[in-house]
């Protein structure tokens, strides 16, 4: 389990699915700068920022290239990782070929997998949430091919060209690359992620998961002492998740 201290004073910013460049560049742009003047307003405060997956709505890195765009994004994260403040990404169901840039060009570590936080002696499991639990089942089909080294050797050999434009036209038009075809809340006994949390609980105490990719802010208790928060999105709700040493809450970006 990964231990982070929050010194006084501080904050722990939790973040996801932007799904910048949807459904194109120039219509995501305004999400962009609320998103990128979002975090330079938490530098002052922000012990640690985690971004939970889906930043793009489309992202592969070739060898020697990656998708045009994003200058302010990445340009705000490149600032806030030279100040000291710790930035983690989680990759989600869009961004699941990132392959070495965060981390030699920004210093973010990127994983792929779910982990295991301390926080301030307080307990988190977080990851993305796609394909997680006893349901998403069209999207661990599709995550199974887009995952599988000879697809993306073969994916490799297009033209950056020709491969960003049919990376951004699939992304955009699948409803099950995208997740929006259930973008709705199932109740408690359905929700998938929460099933999850609570077997996982079975297993060992956690006090608070906290996933992205349904795009549907949430907070849910699971019993007593744990909770489940859903992020939301950066699309219709444009909500995160603020630790402050003690206590989670889940809160919405103020225009």
């Amino acid at each position: 389990m990964k231990n982070l201290v929050v010194p006084e004073g501080k904050k722990v910013y939790f973040a996801s699915d932007n799904h910048l460049g949807a459904p194109t560049n120039e219509d995501s742009m305004p999400r962009e700068k609320k998103f990128v003047d979002w975090l330079d307003s938490i530098k002052q405060d922000a012990a640690a920022i985690f971004l939970m997956g889906d930043l793009f709505d489309f992202w592969f890195e070739y060898k020697t290239v990656v998708p045009k765009g994003f200058t302010r994004t990445l340009g705000k994260l490149a600032e806030l990782s030279d100040m000291g403040i710790q930035i983690t990404y989680f990759v989600g169901n869009h961004d699941l070929w990132m392959n070495g840039y965060f981390e030699e060009e920004l210093n973010i570590p990127v994983y792929h997998k779910p982990q295991q936080f301390l926080i301030n002696n307080t307990s988190f499991f977080i990851g993305h949430g796609d394909g997680l639990g006893p349901d998403d089942k069209g999207f661990k089909r599709m995550k199974k091919v887009f995952t599988n080294p000879f697809a993306k050797w073969l994916f490799r050999w297009l033209h950056p060209d020709l491969g960003v434009r049919l990376g951004k036209h699939l992304s955009v038009n699948n409803k099950i690359i995208s997740g929006d075809a259930d973008a709705k809340f199932l109740g408690e006994d359905k929700e998938w992620l929460v099933l999850y949390a609570k077997r996982k609980l079975e297993q060992q105490h956690y006090d608070h998961f906290i996933f992205g990719h349904r795009h549907l802010p949430m907070e849910i208790k699971l019993n007593e002492k744990s909770t489940y928060t859903n992020l939301g999105d950066w699309i219709s709700y444009f909500t995160y998740a603020v630790f402050d040493g003690e206590k989670l809450f889940l809160t919405k970006l103020q225009d």
